[in-house]
């Protein structure tokens, strides 16, 4: 199968798939999962074949014209998308596997499938895409299916809420996103990606700083950067499926990989401003999964928090190294998204996993004493806990230390706060793992949980395969071909600086959790230090309450306000002219008419006033 061929299918094939099962497979649930599971390993193999053969994709066809305007709809394939592509086409591989045994029981279970397909075919658009018109296509695609999935429990008032914030949020970031490509185009009269990287050097003097952070809302919608990030912990009401695909590997890396798509674009006031906003959404989302007790809560503010950490990464920018200046930030950035990738896919199934041997028990007080229960998720997650946290020579000690190498040689202030992250993350990473694992069950959920079957240990210790090995060149190298070589790699005194500094921050941080936490039920941090435990609670909870009161206070009322002024102005006196005041006369006058005789004499006398008035010449 020639090239193009391959990456039409790649694209088609999960479309054929969620097709198939909306018309005819819908009350075939069963049915439904293998076609959609069969689907998504077509993707994996292809996505591979193209990964291991180096190929490059090039090819792309007119799609809408209107006069001198056209979009065009086509493939750019080269080493950036090919790594994204084994990125969504394996780890989405596993998660659909993974799903056959979580889903099983479920009895939406052909929709479900179905909204993975849909998900899957507008993920691969974006990763293929030749130009930002086609991108915001998918992106929007993207969206639609992140809303159909967080839905699944629709009948739930919890998961219906975080559809919808997950879709409007994300909306408020994609006007930006397509104010930027419109910029984009008036600028340089393509939005074709190629096109724009040659064309951009010529104009490198004439790109402000608002036409990169324009396209960045688009990243900080999906990626979920502050303060667009309050959707994201509230996803966690669909299937730890879902949370796996979408909000840990796929959906939220895709404003990473855009932003990496565009670095041409960049100049250093607008690459200042990301670095910063990743940085403290990461610091953030650290200090609020400290609090949490939900399983997969924990789960979401760490990706919150490791995003932060791939934006802050990109916006590092360049590295000055002895072989000239390399972008290492996009090399950084997509290091830690495939590393990434890995273990916290690994996470969520595992989490998944514990929630499934425990009868849907979420809370990690709740747990305890799983190790022997559950060896094979205990050993699969201890090694996603380490690969997070730095453990020498796993996948995350690479990519996190690449990305303090860079912050270190960039900027200080910014090393320090991503310093004081990683010694969070070692922290409530290891809290919840020895709270679920180890100790005494507290509840019965516990003391009767048991391993689950092949189709979800199999993904699980596939991809601890990959949390282990995904950081060496020999693997890494393979899957990122000319990519690999922008990744920053400290030398001589600064390698052993990051090196000591990496170790030290995970032996405080998970030391301190091993001995902080007891074994017993309870919240040790907020038994401890209440005030500190309220605080940071409170911080979790103020951009919800920040932006509740201005929907409801501000938002709502001014739309109140447009509403009757539409009514009355717009529908009411311009559209419909004369007729519209008639209209309003007569309603004026139909209200006088109450049936009232008291009303009526009310009215009589006044207008005998008016006419006495009138007859003397007040008037």
């Amino acid at each position: 199968m020639d090239p193009v061929t391959s990456a039409l299918v790649i694209l088609l094939a999960p479309l054929a798939s969620a097709t198939v099962i909306a018309l005819f497979l819908r009350r075939q649930g069963a049915l439904a999962a293998w076609v959609s599971v069969g689907t998504a390993a077509v993707i994996c193999a292809l996505a591979l074949q193209l990964v291991f053969n180096g190929t490059d994709v090039s090819a792309s066809a007119v799609w809408l014209s209107f006069g001198s305007f056209s979009i065009s709809l086509g493939f750019k394939i080269d080493a950036l998308a090919r790594l994204m592509l084994f990125v969504v086409g394996f780890v989405g591989f596993l998660i659909h596997v993974f799903s056959l045994g979580y889903m099983h029981d479920d009895g939406a279970r052909a929709r479900f499938f179905g909204g993975l397909s849909v998900f899957m075919f507008s993920m691969l658009g974006i990763v293929v895409a030749d130009s930002l018109f086609m991108i915001f296509i998918f992106w929007e695609l993207v969206g639609f299916s992140s809303w159909l999935l967080i839905n699944h429990y629709h009948e739930k008032q919890s998961a219906a809420d975080a559809s919808k914030k997950a879709f409007i949020v994300n909306r408020v970031g994609d006007f930006g996103f397509l104010l930027g490509i419109v910029w984009t185009y008036w600028m340089f009269g393509t939005t074709n990606l190629s096109e724009l990287a040659a064309a951009a050097p010529a104009h490198a003097g004439m790109i402000s700083a608002g036409l990169p952070l324009l396209l960045f809302c688009g990243a900080m919608g999906k990626s979920a950067q502050m303060p667009l990030h309050v959707w994201l912990p509230d996803a966690m009401e669909g299937p730890t499926p879902v949370s796996a695909l979408i909000h840990a590997a796929t959906m939220v890396a895709a404003g990473i990989y855009m932003l990496c798509r565009i670095d041409f674009l960049m100049v250093p006031e607008a690459l200042n401003v990301i670095a910063w906003i990743g940085t403290v959404t990461a610091v953030y989302a650290a200090l609020c999964a400290v609090t949490q007790r939900d399983i997969k809560k924990v789960l979401a503010y760490s990706t919150l928090s490791q995003l932060g950490y791939m934006v802050a990464a990109f916006g590092l920018g360049a590295l000055q190294t002895e072989n000239g200046l390399i972008a290492a930030g996009v090399g950084a950035a997509m290091f830690h998204l495939t590393t990434h990738a890995f273990f916290k896919a690994l996470l969520f199934l595992g989490s998944g996993s514990v929630i499934m041997g425990c009868h849907h028990e979420q809370d990690i007080f709740q747990m305890g004493g799983l190790k022997g229960k559950m060896p094979v998720t205990f050993l699969t997650f201890t090694f996603g806990v380490a690969a997070i946290i730095g453990f020498p020579f796993l996948a995350g000690f690479f990519s996190k230390d690449a990305i303090l190498y860079l912050a270190m040689s960039n900027s200080t202030p910014i090393f320090a706060i991503l310093t004081f992250t990683a010694i969070l993350t070692s922290f409530y990473m290891v809290r919840m793992w020895k709270i679920v694992f180890f100790g005494e069950a507290r509840s019965e959920s516990a003391r009767h949980a048991h391993e689950s079957g092949l189709s979800i240990t199999l993904p699980l210790v596939l991809l601890a395969g990959l949390s282990i090995t995904g950081g060496y060149q020999a693997v890494y190298g393979q899957l990122a071909g000319v990519m690999a070589d922008l990744i920053p790699v400290a030398h001589g005194s600064a390698h052993t600086t990051i090196l000591v500094v990496s170790i030290a921050v995970m032996l405080l941080g998970s030391g301190a959790a091993w001995f902080f936490y007891p074994s017993a039920g309870e919240d040790a941090l907020e038994a401890k230090a209440g005030g500190a435990f309220r605080g940071l609670t409170a911080l979790k909870e103020s951009f919800d309450t920040i932006y509740n009161y201005y929907v409801g206070k501000v938002q709502q009322r001014f739309a109140m306000l447009l509403n009757f002024l539409e009514q009355i102005f717009l529908a009411g006196l311009i559209i419909r002219g004369l007729a519209g005041l008639v209209g309003l006369v007569s309603l004026g006058a139909r209200a006088l008419h109450v049936g009232s005789l008291h009303a009526y004499v009310y009215w009589f006398l006044l207008g005998t006033v008016l006419l006495w008035a009138f007859a003397t010449g007040i008037f």
